[in-house]
């Protein structure tokens, strides 16, 4: 059933988004590509598309997120995604992976500034997703981890959401069982602290 998920995601995000709309480009990992959930339309992104329609935004959502994937991984792929899609928008949640594999933290930020780079130079904006690290990673790893997201929001002049997993990760009726990921409870949370810092971006 997870394999199922994971390639009906894929396939969704290998189709090209209506001209007529502008497009916004979530390319994530697991958090945004709802692994876990018995459904697609449970995850925080199809909420996001389902509150853009109500509220008269015309913007389509793609989602090219990859569950597993690294900053190295989403480095590699992005160059497709920008030219197959062509998005006003780009938001980025990448990161928790080389964490939770305890990659060097200096070799995340570069891949995340080519990635908001590469972004920028396709014409769009972007928006980025901060994670943190567990503390029995130890508090040098931890703290120049998270330093990476808003350092990279400021010199980049990006908007930042500082920990997307706010409010969720230390709530086990929001998670599931492997204490990674948010179950179908916690997906609104998700989408709460997206919208606030994605709204200003938006045009009706």
């Amino acid at each position: 059933m997870k394999r199922l998920l994971v390639l009906l995601i894929l396939v969704w995000a290998a189709l090209p988004a209506s001209a007529e709309s502008p497009v916004i480009l979530v390319f994530g990992d697991s958090i945004s590509a709802g692994f876990g959930l018995s459904r697609v339309e449970e995850g925080w992104v199809a909420l996001l598309q389902a509150k853009l329609n109500a509220q008269g935004y015309g913007y389509h959502v793609v989602n090219a997120s990859v569950s597993g994937e690294t900053t190295a991984g989403g480095l590699a792929r992005l160059p497709r995604a920008l030219n197959l899609h062509h998005p006003q928008i780009v938001v980025l949640e990448l990161g928790g992976n080389d964490g939770l594999r305890a990659l060097p933290v200096a070799q995340m930020r570069d891949n995340l500034a080519r990635m908001i780079g590469l972004s920028k130079a396709a014409g769009a904006q972007v928006m980025l997703l901060g994670m943190r690290m567990p503390p029995n990673y130890g508090p040098e790893y931890t703290d120049s981890f998270s330093r990476v997201y808003s350092g990279l929001a400021h010199e980049e002049r990006v908007p930042l959401v500082p920990f997307l997993m706010s409010g969720i990760a230390l709530s086990p009726a929001l998670m599931q069982a492997d204490g990674i990921h948010p179950n179908q409870s916690g997906q609104p949370t998700l989408l709460d602290n997206v919208w606030p810092v994605l709204q200003p971006v938006l045009r009706r």
